[in-house]
């Protein structure tokens, strides 16, 4: 496995973890759900980018990690669903603003 697909896969791990924690919120369970099933593909994506990774992404995608993991608000795991996959995709030199239509 290389580099990008590690930091890919710990990212989508995370997401997952995120959305778990979003779901409990049973009012917003298909918003959750649609956000999860547009931006858990996009974030998978990123490990296709055949580019060297950008200097520093290792450190920026697992602080990203790292700042989602201390959520613990399930509403304030809601807000991060659509920030967090755009914080990692330019950290690897990617884009997931197609699913970013929501």
């Amino acid at each position: 496995m290389n580099d990008r697909a590690e930091l890919v896969d710990n990212a989508a791990a995370a997401y997952r973890a995120l959305a778990d924690l979003a779901e409990t919120i049973e009012d917003e369970w298909q918003y959750v759900t649609d956000l999860t099933d547009a931006y858990l593909p996009a974030i998978e994506a990123l490990a296709g980018i055949v580019a060297p990774l950008p200097a520093g992404a290792g450190d920026a995608v697992d602080e990203a990690i790292a700042e989602i993991g201390l959520i613990t608000d399930p509403h304030r795991a809601i807000d991060w669903l659509s920030t967090f996959p755009r914080v990692v995709a330019l950290a690897l030199g990617g884009d997931v603003d197609g699913a970013s239509d929501r």
